[in-house]
């Protein structure tokens, strides 16, 4: 058995020190890139960690080097005791964090400040609300602008993800940075992944170099700054001369970042993930309600983990369904 420093360091020598722990499956959105069209049965509520059960494999990981914990779905804030998942997550020294659509988050901020969440991490994937419908079946985008606005205002530092499609929101790009103008926020343009049952094809696909040929080509090459990484960084970030924000382009399919990845994800139902791309998993609830749970189940799926998107190194690859429609739909990952 490795030493309990060890656990989290793969075949590479990536030290995983980031969990993203996922409290649900359920989410009150149904973004067509998160959720197969059909729909995804949800798993009954005894095969998902209690709470007690999330601060316990939480507190092995913050053990064994992880100081950052990111909160995630489905959507997070659906989940009835999330005050109480947050509030206990809150007792480890971690840097604590969630990533949410922000339809709820209103009915949270007090929570969230007591518990030192001060980042949070909002997706949105367009700013015209007919588009907003379409995407995610629901008519709530008033009310994501609002809570946006709200979040800037009590001062939580704010990443807004957006998945751009081509054909979809791709013609949105500028829109997306000029609101970097006025807004403190780090905006982050996600290329669409492959996930099971997304339809996902590389047709589809924004690229980074597309991104940038488009900023710079309305603003100026001249007034377009790259920022410096930090360590782990999955965004390349950018700022527009003048602007308050920033925007960054996180390119996990055209240009991925693997090889300073310091992720790794726990599902709702326990189980731990060495990769977003990956079907590889082991089951940490069972024997963790078994009284069987070992460390060393960490290590084994963290040793296995592959130098590059679960295995997947080339477009062909990606390109393959067989390679990741055996795969969670994002819903069931966490992102």
């Amino acid at each position: 058995m490795p030493k309990p420093s060890d656990i989290l360091v793969d075949s590479l020598g990536r030290k995983h020190n980031y969990l993203r722990i996922s409290i649900t499956e359920k989410c009150n959105l149904r973004c067509s890139y998160c959720m197969p069209a059909e729909g995804l049965p949800l798993m009954p509520k005894k095969h998902l960690m209690t709470s007690d059960e999330i601060y316990t494999l939480a507190e092995v990981f913050v053990k064994n080097g992880v100081d950052k914990i990111r909160l995630t779905g489905g959507e997070p804030l659906v989940r009835k005791d999330f005050t109480t998942i947050l509030q206990r997550l809150s007792s480890l020294p971690v840097d604590l964090t969630l990533t949410t659509n922000a339809v709820l988050v209103d009915r949270y901020i007090d929570v969230l400040k007591s518990c030192g969440v001060n980042s949070l991490n909002v997706s949105l994937d367009t700013l015209q609300e007919d588009k907003f419908l379409t995407i995610t079946k629901r008519d709530e985008f008033q009310k994501t602008l609002q809570n946006i606005q709200l979040l800037i205002r009590e001062g939580f530092h704010l990443k807004l993800n957006v998945v751009l499609m081509k054909g979809f929101n791709d013609n949105e790009i500028i829109d997306f940075i000029s609101l970097t103008k006025e807004l403190p926020i780090a905006l982050r343009f996600i290329e669409f992944m492959p996930f099971q049952g997304n339809s996902w094809d590389k047709s589809r696909l924004v690229t980074q170099n597309e991104i940038l040929k488009t900023a710079a080509n309305h603003f100026g090459a001249h007034q377009l700054f790259p920022l410096e990484m930090e360590a782990n960084a999955t965004a390349k970030n950018y700022k527009i001369a003048g602007f308050q924000g920033s925007f960054g382009i996180i390119s996990s399919v055209s240009n991925p970042f693997c090889d300073t990845c310091n992720r790794i994800r726990l599902t709702a139902n326990g189980k731990i993930k060495n990769c977003l791309f990956s079907n590889d998993e082991l089951d940490l609830l069972t024997p963790l309600r078994d009284n069987t749970f070992s460390e060393s189940l960490i290590s084994e799926v963290v040793s296995r983990k592959k130098a590059v998107r679960g295995g997947m190194t080339s477009f062909e690859d990606l390109k393959n369904p067989k390679n990741h429609n055996q795969n969670r739909s994002m819903l069931a990952i966490g992102g």
